[in-house]
C-alpha cells in the first residue's frame, strides 16, 4: 500500500516515472470528475501495477532522479496524471496529452458535486470552491466566506472540506514487478494483459518500445517529423511514419523485422526515410497537384516508393521513372491496393520492386487489376469528397488547366493571386436537386463537383447551370470545356441531370485516361511544371448536413473526443471492397487507443453494415443516436444520476398545462407528418417522445448544439415548417418555453432560410 501523498512526491521527485511505450494522457473532463466523484465517496478506483527496475535499463518519459532503482507506471497511469495535475496545479514532468482535462476543477460544498469552472454558475457563489486551491491552501483560508454568509452551515462545510482534504491520506494498492532478468519484451505483454480495458498498444507502438530502449528519443525525433508535415497541411501517424522507416531499414512491412535492426540503423532509416517522404510529397505537389491532407491518395504506398527512392540512391533516375512511379502510385490508390492486407501485399511490392523496378510495379499492379488500369466513367459515379475519385477530379483540375468560370483564369495560384482560395461548387446546386427530388448520393456525386474561387462560387450561388453556363461561356470561350462541363445545352436543365452526370463522366474519364497515359509514357506535357499549393474548403455553410457534422463534432471534441477522420471510405481489410462512406471515423475509438473503432454513416443503404459489425467496428447511422451514446458515456464517467427531469407536485402527480397537452398532441402530428408528407421516419424522435416526453425532447432538440437527424432531413425535403423548431416558435406555445430557447429555434431556422415568426434574429 502507498498513499496518494507519497505517490504525488514520487511523481515530483522523478522516481516514479512513464515508460517511453506507454501512450499519453487520454482522460476526458468526465472521466476526472467521475474519479474525484468516487474518491470522496470512499469507492474502489484500483490499484497500481508498477515495473522496479534500473534507471538505465529501460526508455523513460519526464526527467529522471539519478541513478539507481525507480518506479514505472504500468497500469495507473490516467489517475495518477489527473490526481497530480489537480493536486499541483499543473501535469507531471512526464505528461503528454491536453491539461484542461484537470485544469480549473471545483468542488460545491452543498451539494458535493464536482464540476469544471462554469462563470454563470459559479461567480460570486462562495459554495463553489477550486479543488488545486483547496490542496495548495489551509481551510482556514476559506472559513470567512461561510462564516459570514452561511454560519449555520459551517461545521458541515468544513468536514466536507477536510473530507476532501483527506484524499492525500487515501492508500492505492501496489503491484510491482521486480527482477533483474525482467525484459521490455515481456513487461511490455504484462502491461497489454492487465490493460486490456484500458488504452490500447499498437503493433508500432510495441516495436517501438523495444527501440526507445536503446534509443530514448525516438518518439520525440519522429513526432517532430510529423509536426513539420502537419504544418505543411498534411495529417500523418506515428505508426505510418515507422512503417516507412520499417521499409528502408528491413525491406519488410511488419514491424516485427525491426527486432533484429539496432538502434543506430533505425536512427539512419528514419532520416533517410523522412527525406524519401519529402521528395515523394514534393512530386505529388508540383506534379499532380495534390497539396493538401484532403486530396492526398494513396498514403501506404509512400513506403513502397520510399522502397525505391532507397534503391535508386534516394532519387528518380529521370524524369521518364519519376512519371512512372507516379502512374502506378495514383493507380495503386484508385483501386485500393493497400485497403485490404496490407503488409502483404506491402511486402510483395518491396520484392518486386527490388528485382524488376517500377515497370515491374506496373505490371504487377496490372495481374492484379486483370490486365485493366484504364479508368472509366463509371468510376466517377461516387458520392462526396471521400471517394476514391475525388482526389483524381482535383488532380485533373490542377494539372489540365481547368478554368475559373467566374474570372476565365486558370485554377494556379501563381495566376489567381488573392483569389487562390478555392471551394468545391456543385454545378447543379443542392438546393435545385432536393426541389427535384433527387436523392442525396445523385446530388453529391463526384460529376457535380468542380472547383472555384470563393468570390465566383459565391456568384454563381444557387443559380440553375442553364442560366450561368452561358454567361460564362459567352465571357471566356472555353471556360466549360476546361471544366468538362458537356457542351449539349439541353443537359443543362434538372429534369435532364442525370444525363448530365453519365455525358460528365465520360468528358472526365477521358481526360483522366489522357494524362494518366502521358505519365507511364513519359511525354507528359506538363513534367516540368511545379504547382504551387492552393487552399481549398469543402464545407457548405447553408447545409444542413454539413453543419450538422461539424457542429457534432465540435461537441465531441468539447467532450473529450478526439477529432475524427471526415468524408472517408471505410474498405474491407481482407479484400479491399469499399463497405461505407463514412461522415466520421474514428479509427482507435473515441479517445486514443479506447474502445473499437467508430463510424458515422448517415447513408445506411449505401453501406454494408453487417461486414462492417462482423469486423468490430460501432456504426451508427444517426448524428443524435451518437451524441446521445457520447453523452450517456460522459454522464456514466463523471457519475452523473439519470434524470428524466419531470416536475412532481408533493403528492408525486405530474402536472401538466393545457398549452403542453397541445404541444403533445402537436408533437405526435409532426411525426406522423413527416412521413406522410415528407417520407422520412423519424424514429429517434419517436423514441425520443416516448423516454423524455413531448417538452423535454423539443429542450434537448434546442439546447443540441448540432442540427438535429430530422432537421436536416427535412430541410433538405424543403420541409422545414415540419421540424420542432417551427412548432416552437409559434406565438401559442411561447409560455412553455425560455426566451433562449425561442431564440435558438428562430437562430436554427433563420440560418437555413426559413422565415422565422416575429422575424429573424441577430
Amino acid at each position: 500500500m502507498a498513499k496518494l501523498r507519497m505517490i504525488i512526491d514520487q511523481v515530483e521527485a522523478g522516481t516514479m516515472l512513464l515508460p517511453e511505450f506507454q501512450r499519453g494522457y487520454v482522460w476526458n473532463r468526465d472521466q476526472v470528475r467521475g474519479l474525484m466523484r468516487s474518491l470522496y465517496r470512499g469507492h474502489p478506483v484500483g490499484g497500481l501495477l508498477l515495473w522496479e527496475t534500473a534507471a538505465e535499463d529501460v526508455s523513460v518519459r519526464g526527467s529522471m532522479a539519478g541513478t539507481g532503482t525507480h518506479l514505472l507506471l504500468l497500469d495507473g497511469q490516467q489517475r495518477i496524471t489527473s490526481l497530480y495535475g489537480i493536486i499541483q496545479g499543473e501535469p507531471p514532468r512526464f505528461f503528454e496529452g491536453n491539461p484542461d482535462a484537470f485544469t480549473g476543477l471545483y468542488f460545491n460544498v452543498a451539494d458535493e458535486q464536482f464540476k469544471f469552472y462554469a462563470p454563470s454558475i459559479m461567480a460570486d457563489d462562495h459554495r463553489w470552491i477550486e479543488v488545486t486551491r483547496l490542496f495548495q491552501q489551509d481551510i482556514s483560508a476559506f472559513v470567512s466566506g461561510f462564516s459570514e454568509k452561511e454560519p449555520e452551515n459551517l461545521p458541515t462545510y468544513v468536514e466536507r472540506l477536510t473530507r476532501l482534504r483527506n484524499l492525500l491520506e487515501r492508500d492505492f494498492h501496489e503491484e510491482k514487478i521486480t527482477g533483474k532478468n525482467v525484459s521490455t519484451d515481456e513487461v511490455v505483454d504484462i502491461f497489454n494483459r492487465v490493460n486490456s480495458g484500458g488504452t490500447k498498444l499498437t503493433k508500432g507502438d510495441l516495436a517501438l518500445a523495444k527501440l526507445c530502449s536503446d534509443w530514448p528519443d525516438a518518439r520525440t525525433v519522429m513526432r517532430d517529423h510529423l509536426a513539420k508535415w502537419e504544418s505543411a497541411g498534411f495529417n500523418f501517424n506515428l505508426d505510418w511514419l515507422l512503417r516507412n522507416a520499417t521499409s528502408v531499414a528491413t525491406s519488410r512491412a511488419e514491424f516485427s523485422s525491426l527486432d533484429a535492426v539496432s538502434a543506430a540503423t533505425f536512427r539512419q532509416s528514419l532520416t533517410s526515410s523522412t527525406d524519401y517522404i519529402g521528395h515523394c510529397l514534393d512530386v505529388v505537389s508540383s506534379r499532380l497537384g495534390l497539396d493538401h491532407d484532403r486530396v492526398l491518395m494513396g498514403r501506404m504506398a509512400f513506403p513502397v516508393i520510399s522502397r525505391l527512392l532507397a534503391l535508386n540512391g534516394g532519387q528518380f533516375s529521370s524524369s521518364e521513372e519519376q512519371g512512372k512511379a507516379l502512374y502506378w502510385y495514383v493507380h495503386s490508390a484508385l483501386w485500393g491496393r493497400f485497403a485490404g492486407s496490407t503488409e502483404t501485399y506491402l511486402n510483395h511490392d518491396f520484392d518486386t520492386a527490388q528485382r524488376e523496378g517500377v515497370d515491374g510495379l506496373i505490371r504487377s499492379l496490372e495481374r492484379w487489376r486483370g490486365g485493366n488500369l484504364d479508368v472509366q466513367p463509371h468510376d466517377f459515379g461516387g458520392s462526396t469528397t471521400g471517394s476514391r475519385f475525388y482526389p483524381l477530379l482535383y488532380l485533373l483540375t490542377r494539372v489540365n488547366g481547368a478554368r475559373d468560370l467566374g474570372t476565365g483564369l486558370e485554377l494556379k495560384a501563381e495566376m489567381l493571386g488573392r483569389l487562390s482560395s478555392l471551394q468545391v461548387h456543385h454545378i447543379f446546386p443542392k438546393a435545385l436537386l432536393y426541389e427535384a427530388g433527387y436523392p442525396r448520393s445523385l446530388v453529391n456525386s463526384i460529376a457535380n463537383f468542380c472547383f472555384l474561387t470563393q468570390n465566383s462560387n459565391l456568384a454563381v450561388g444557387k443559380r440553375n447551370p442553364a442560366e450561368y453556363f452561358p454567361e460564362a461561356e459567352s465571357k471566356h470561350p472555353g471556360v466549360l470545356a476546361s471544366q468538362w462541363i458537356p457542351q449539349d445545352t439541353e443537359l443543362w436543365h434538372v429534369d435532364r441531370y442525370e444525363d448530365f452526370l453519365e455525358a460528365r463522366k465520360e468528358l472526365l474519364a477521358g481526360a483522366a485516361q489522357g494524362f494518366l497515359s502521358q505519365l507511364r509514357e513519359g511525354t507528359s506535357q506538363h513534367a516540368g511544371q511545379r504547382l504551387q499549393p492552393l487552399a481549398v474548403s469543402t464545407g457548405d455553410e447553408t447545409d444542413a448536413r454539413d453543419a450538422q457534422v461539424r457542429d457534432m463534432i465540435e461537441e465531441m471534441v468539447r467532450l473529450g473526443c478526439v477529432k475524427p477522420i471526415t468524408d472517408t471510405e471505410i474498405a474491407d481489410p481482407e479484400s479491399g471492397r469499399a463497405l461505407a462512406m463514412a461522415e466520421a471515423y474514428w479509427p482507435e475509438g473515441l479517445q486514443p487507443g479506447q474502445g473499437e473503432p467508430v463510424i458515422l454513416e448517415l447513408d445506411a443503404e449505401a453501406a454494408d453494415l453487417p461486414r462492417l459489425e462482423e469486423l468490430g467496428y460501432e456504426v451508427f447511422t444517426s448524428v443524435d443516436a451518437l451524441l446521445g451514446f457520447v453523452q450517456r458515456r460522459s454522464d456514466s464517467a463523471a457519475g452523473v444520476e439519470s434524470d428524466d427531469g419531470a416536475a412532481e407536485e408533493p403528492d408525486g402527480s405530474i402536472t401538466e398545462s393545457e398549452s403542453a397537452t397541445e404541444f403533445g398532441a402537436e408533437m405526435l402530428e409532426l411525426h406522423e407528418r413527416s412521413r406522410t408528407e415528407a417520407n422520412y421516419a423519424a424514429t429517434y424522435f419517436r423514441s425520443m417522445l416516448s423516454e423524455l416526453g413531448p417538452l423535454e425532447t423539443a429542450r434537448k432538440l434546442l439546447g443540441s448544439p448540432a442540427v438535429s437527424d430530422g432537421f436536416a432531413a427535412l430541410w433538405e425535403r424543403g420541409r422545414l415548417d415540419l421540424t420542432v423548431e417551427a412548432l416552437v416558435t409559434q406565438p401559442q406555445f411561447e409560455e412553455l418555453f425560455t426566451e433562449q430557447e425561442i431564440n435558438a429555434a428562430r437562430k436554427r431556422l433563420d440560418q437555413f432560410g426559413y422565415p422565422v415568426p416575429g422575424g429573424a434574429v441577430s
